[in-house]
């Protein structure tokens, strides 16, 4: 369950940040580049800060 909504979480905030760098400002595709980093260096070091945030507001693992 918390990984469907971490990939959901992330997923929503990609699609939003495209959208606004598209329609918005060019500065929103920073946003989407920090949103793939953190998968990425998660996907490595299997810690993610969305994950303690999650489990700290009661989502169950």
């Amino acid at each position: 369950m918390l990984n469907r909504f971490i990939r959901a979480i992330a997923g929503t905030f990609v699609l939003i940040s495209v959208l606004l760098g598209m329609f918005v400002n060019d500065n929103w595709f920073w946003f989407t580049l920090f949103v793939g980093a953190n998968l990425l260096q998660s996907s490595f070091t299997q810690w993610c800060l969305m994950e303690k945030i999650l489990i700290k507001l009661g989502v169950k693992n």
